[in-house]
């Protein structure tokens, strides 16, 4: 019994000496913050290249939100089962998976793509890779935990947002580079590619044995019965409970916002894949910034004041961004709502691992995504079509301005007490 304390406070006083280290200088969060800097450069060349494929091939707005809607509605899909998987299986296998399931399916669209288009296999394509894709982040949330404890994860999710973006900020330019030369197929390649680095990274990150309430309980229960109790938590917990349901209308008014920018860049000022990379690249120092900041910010603000005000940025440069005409502003509009999206989304995602017991944290997440998300599909599809119907500029105030109100109604729930 004495050997077995000693060895007990050893291995706390070892793992207290390593969470006073810097996080770069932790051995496993290091390879796993690279990881996922990798991957993310790759996802931004699909990005773009996704949506330029489907314009180039049929020059509808709507069809490109139509093909947002798919992967959003396979993601929700995917959400439900996510939880009940993550929650019971080996977390870093499942996250290398993952990657090497996208690697393989996103190398599909160039290979085909040499021979002859086919926009058919991006709306298959996209779906099971953003299906996967959610399995892969309902993980990644409960893996970061893992790595640093509960007490640092709002620095460690705000460093890797703001490498994330980093890594957003050179792949968008680099991206529409590569699309105006050889062609958008050319740049999936590259994600692809970023899959494979991102796997051979990943097998080398060991995490930390789960807490001794992180074992499923005796006998099996359903998805619909983990799905519930995902949602019992979320439910039962004011402050998580009130950001279900505000972000739940924040997501179906921004999901296509991305694709409404492409579409005002190329067709209403004219400018070419260059331009849109560039511009989203730059949009992307937003996220940088806010994501270094967000430690900060929440310390001195709290928690509802943080989130509510970067909701509140989120809204206002969503309702200018269809309404300026000039490159520069729309560089400058979309990297202020990313800006508040890396504030808003970080704290958050913490303060969701900070209060979820380790044993729930895969179904809660995958509850709380399924719940944000379920209607974000069809808001895709309806923001692209009203601004085919009715121009991007009415399309993106009246989004925009409704998120604002979002912000608003935030002051009158818990958020603001938080």
């Amino acid at each position: 019994m004495g050997r077995e304390t000693r060895k007990g406070n050893g291995r706390r006083a070892g793992e207290a000496h390593e969470n006073t280290q810097p996080l770069w200088r932790q051995r496993d969060f290091t390879v796993f913050w690279g990881a996922q800097t990798l991957s993310v450069l790759g996802d931004s060349f699909a990005l773009i290249a996704l949506p330029l494929l489907v314009l180039e091939a049929t020059g509808s707005v709507a069809r490109m939100g139509l093909l947002t809607a798919a992967g959003g509605a396979a993601a929700v899909l995917a959400a439900v089962f996510a939880g009940t998987v993550v929650d019971r299986v080996d977390r870093r296998r499942l996250l290398i998976a993952c990657d090497l399931v996208r690697m393989a399916l996103y190398g599909l669209i160039p290979l085909v793509w040499t021979f002859r288009p086919h926009t058919w296999l991006l709306y298959t394509v996209l779906p099971v890779c953003e299906a996967v894709g959610m399995f892969f982040s309902v993980g990644y949330v409960t893996v970061v935990r893992g790595l640093v404890g509960t007490g640092r994860l709002t620095e460690a999710n705000g460093l890797l947002n703001a490498t994330a973006a980093a890594a957003g900020v050179l792949g968008p330019p680099c991206a529409g580079l590569v699309a105006a030369w050889t062609g958008p197929a050319a740049a999936i390649a590259v994600d692809a590619a970023s899959f494979a680095a991102s796997a051979a990274c990943l097998r080398w990150v060991r995490l930390r044995a789960r807490a001794g309430d992180d074992t499923p309980a005796p006998g099996r229960s359903t998805v619909r019965q983990d799905l519930r109790t995902g949602v019992a938590f979320l439910y039962r917990h004011p402050l998580l409970r009130s950001l279900t349901v505000l972000l739940f209308g924040f997501s179906f008014l921004t999901l296509g916002l991305n694709d409404l920018v492409i579409y005002h860049l190329k067709h209403d000022l004219g400018h070419d894949d260059g331009t849109v990379g560039t511009v989203l690249g730059a949009g992307a120092l937003g996220t940088i910034a806010g994501s270094l900041l967000v430690a900060r910010i929440r310390r001195l603000l709290g928690f509802g004041t943080a989130w509510t005000g970067a909701t509140a940025l989120c809204g206002l440069a969503c309702a200018g961004l269809g309404w300026v005409r000039t490159v520069p502003a729309v560089a400058v509009l979309a990297a202020a709502f990313l800006a508040g999206v890396g504030i808003a989304g970080t704290c958050s995602m913490s303060l969701r691992q900070e209060v979820t017991p380790e044993h729930l944290l895969g179904r809660v997440t995958s509850a709380y995504w399924t719940l944000q998300y379920s209607a974000a599909p069809a808001g895709a599809a309806l923001l692209t079509w009203a601004a085919e119907h009715w121009g991007t500029t009415p399309a993106a105030l009246t989004a925009g301005a409704t998120c604002v109100l979002l912000a608003v109604t935030a002051l009158t729930t818990p958020i603001r007490r938080a």
